[in-house]
Protein backbone atom coordinates (compact mmCIF):
# COMPACT_ATOMS: atom_id res chain seq x y z
CA UNK A 1 0.00 0.00 0.00
CA UNK A 2 1.17 3.54 -0.20
CA UNK A 3 0.29 6.90 1.68
CA UNK A 4 -2.28 9.15 0.66
CA UNK A 5 -2.49 13.27 0.25
CA UNK A 6 -4.25 14.92 3.05
CA UNK A 7 -6.97 16.80 2.94
CA UNK A 8 -5.98 20.35 4.01
CA UNK A 9 -8.25 22.78 5.78
CA UNK A 10 -10.60 24.58 5.09
CA UNK A 11 -11.67 21.35 3.13
CA UNK A 12 -15.44 20.62 3.57
CA UNK A 13 -14.69 17.54 3.87
CA UNK A 14 -13.06 18.12 7.59
CA UNK A 15 -16.16 19.46 8.94
CA UNK A 16 -18.44 16.64 7.36
CA UNK A 17 -19.20 13.80 9.37
CA UNK A 18 -18.28 10.57 8.25
CA UNK A 19 -20.74 7.63 7.22
CA UNK A 20 -20.84 4.30 9.13
CA UNK A 21 -18.37 1.63 7.60
CA UNK A 22 -20.69 -1.28 8.37
CA UNK A 23 -19.30 -4.32 7.07
CA UNK A 24 -15.71 -4.85 7.50
CA UNK A 25 -14.72 -5.95 3.50
CA UNK A 26 -11.02 -6.57 1.77
CA UNK A 27 -11.39 -2.31 0.42
CA UNK A 28 -11.88 -1.33 3.95
CA UNK A 29 -8.59 -3.57 5.10
CA UNK A 30 -7.10 -2.05 2.27
CA UNK A 31 -7.81 1.57 3.53
CA UNK A 32 -7.01 0.70 6.66
CA UNK A 33 -3.94 -0.19 5.30
CA UNK A 34 -2.95 3.17 3.38
CA UNK A 35 -4.03 5.04 6.66
CA UNK A 36 -1.31 3.31 8.50
CA UNK A 37 1.38 4.01 5.88
CA UNK A 38 0.05 7.37 5.58
CA UNK A 39 0.36 7.64 9.37
CA UNK A 40 3.76 6.24 9.78
CA UNK A 41 4.89 8.81 6.58
CA UNK A 42 4.05 11.75 8.80
CA UNK A 43 5.27 10.70 10.89
CA UNK A 44 2.32 10.75 13.23
CA UNK A 45 0.03 9.13 16.42
CA UNK A 46 -3.11 8.35 14.86
CA UNK A 47 -5.02 8.55 11.35
CA UNK A 48 -8.87 9.41 10.36
CA UNK A 49 -9.87 8.68 7.43
CA UNK A 50 -11.50 12.07 6.38
CA UNK A 51 -7.75 13.28 6.66
CA UNK A 52 -7.08 11.82 3.34
CA UNK A 53 -10.28 12.61 1.65
CA UNK A 54 -12.50 9.23 2.41
CA UNK A 55 -15.65 9.77 4.30
CA UNK A 56 -15.86 6.34 5.99
CA UNK A 57 -15.85 6.58 10.02
CA UNK A 58 -12.43 4.92 9.76
CA UNK A 59 -9.71 5.66 12.10
CA UNK A 60 -6.12 4.28 12.98
CA UNK A 61 -4.03 5.08 16.09
CA UNK A 62 -0.85 3.82 16.93
CA UNK A 63 1.08 5.21 20.44
CA UNK A 64 3.89 2.59 20.82
CA UNK A 65 7.40 3.39 21.24
CA UNK A 66 8.43 0.59 18.88
CA UNK A 67 5.47 1.36 16.16
CA UNK A 68 4.20 -1.54 14.46
CA UNK A 69 1.08 -1.81 16.92
CA UNK A 70 -1.77 0.27 15.00
CA UNK A 71 -5.33 -0.47 16.02
CA UNK A 72 -7.92 -1.00 13.70
CA UNK A 73 -11.18 1.17 14.53
CA UNK A 74 -14.13 1.02 12.51
CA UNK A 75 -17.23 3.25 13.42
CA UNK A 76 -15.82 3.80 16.99
CA UNK A 77 -17.76 5.30 20.03
CA UNK A 78 -16.53 6.72 23.09
CA UNK A 79 -18.75 4.52 26.48
CA UNK A 80 -17.41 6.61 29.13
CA UNK A 81 -14.57 9.03 29.93
CA UNK A 82 -12.81 9.52 32.96
CA UNK A 83 -13.15 12.54 35.09
CA UNK A 84 -9.14 12.98 35.22
CA UNK A 85 -7.87 15.31 32.08
CA UNK A 86 -4.11 14.54 30.36
CA UNK A 87 -2.69 17.64 28.64
CA UNK A 88 -0.83 16.82 25.25
CA UNK A 89 0.03 19.18 22.65
CA UNK A 90 -2.16 18.45 19.18
CA UNK A 91 -1.87 19.28 15.90
CA UNK A 92 -3.03 17.87 12.57
CA UNK A 93 -1.47 17.45 8.68
CA UNK A 94 -4.58 18.94 7.30
CA UNK A 95 -3.46 22.41 9.20
CA UNK A 96 0.51 22.19 9.42
CA UNK A 97 2.45 24.48 11.29
CA UNK A 98 0.50 25.13 14.51
CA UNK A 99 -0.65 23.29 17.67
CA UNK A 100 -2.38 23.69 20.32
CA UNK A 101 -2.19 22.06 24.31
CA UNK A 102 -5.78 20.45 25.33
CA UNK A 103 -6.98 18.73 27.65
CA UNK A 104 -9.02 15.73 27.14
CA UNK A 105 -10.14 12.30 29.54
CA UNK A 106 -7.34 10.46 30.39
CA UNK A 107 -8.84 7.09 29.98
CA UNK A 108 -11.69 6.64 27.53
CA UNK A 109 -13.83 2.73 27.20
CA UNK A 110 -14.46 2.85 22.98
CA UNK A 111 -16.58 0.46 21.40
CA UNK A 112 -15.02 -0.12 17.58
CA UNK A 113 -15.16 -2.77 14.95
CA UNK A 114 -11.86 -4.53 14.45
CA UNK A 115 -10.16 -5.51 11.74
CA UNK A 116 -12.15 -9.01 11.83
CA UNK A 117 -15.43 -7.50 12.18
CA UNK A 118 -15.51 -8.22 15.64
CA UNK A 119 -17.06 -5.23 17.58
CA UNK A 120 -14.92 -5.14 20.53
CA UNK A 121 -14.59 -2.48 23.30
CA UNK A 122 -11.08 -1.56 24.63
CA UNK A 123 -10.04 0.65 27.11
CA UNK A 124 -7.49 3.22 25.92
CA UNK A 125 -5.02 5.22 28.52
CA UNK A 126 -2.96 8.48 28.00
CA UNK A 127 -1.08 9.39 24.77
CA UNK A 128 -3.42 6.51 23.29
CA UNK A 129 -6.49 7.56 24.98
CA UNK A 130 -5.67 11.13 23.53
CA UNK A 131 -5.09 10.35 20.12
CA UNK A 132 -8.53 7.65 20.04
CA UNK A 133 -10.41 10.83 21.03
CA UNK A 134 -8.52 13.45 18.23
CA UNK A 135 -9.69 10.91 15.86
CA UNK A 136 -13.30 10.14 16.82
CA UNK A 137 -13.07 14.20 16.76
CA UNK A 138 -12.21 13.99 13.09
CA UNK A 139 -15.17 11.45 12.21
CA UNK A 140 -17.43 13.85 14.04
CA UNK A 141 -16.13 16.62 11.56
CA UNK A 142 -14.43 18.06 14.47
CA UNK A 143 -10.56 19.31 14.55
CA UNK A 144 -8.65 19.85 17.46
CA UNK A 145 -8.83 23.79 17.66
CA UNK A 146 -12.63 23.55 17.99
CA UNK A 147 -12.14 22.41 21.47
CA UNK A 148 -9.96 25.96 22.09
CA UNK A 149 -12.10 29.58 23.02
CA UNK A 150 -12.86 31.64 20.43
CA UNK A 151 -9.97 34.05 21.00
CA UNK A 152 -7.43 31.37 20.89
CA UNK A 153 -9.03 28.99 17.67
CA UNK A 154 -8.92 32.51 15.54
CA UNK A 155 -5.18 33.45 17.02
CA UNK A 156 -3.90 29.71 15.79
CA UNK A 157 -6.08 29.91 12.49
CA UNK A 158 -4.40 33.28 11.89
CA UNK A 159 -1.12 31.48 12.58
CA UNK A 160 -1.85 28.83 10.36
CA UNK A 161 -2.66 31.53 7.47
CA UNK A 162 0.35 33.26 7.99
CA UNK A 163 2.38 29.89 8.05
CA UNK A 164 1.05 28.80 4.53
CA UNK A 165 1.73 32.41 3.16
Amino acid sequence: MSPRPFVRWPDKRLRTPAAPVGEITDEIRAIWDDMVDTMEAMPGLGLAAPQIGVMLRLAVVDCSTERGQAVRLADPQILSASEALRAHDEASPNLPGVHARLERPAKVDVAFTDETGMRVRRAFEGLWATSVQHQIDHLDGRMYFDRLSRTKRDMLIKRARKARE
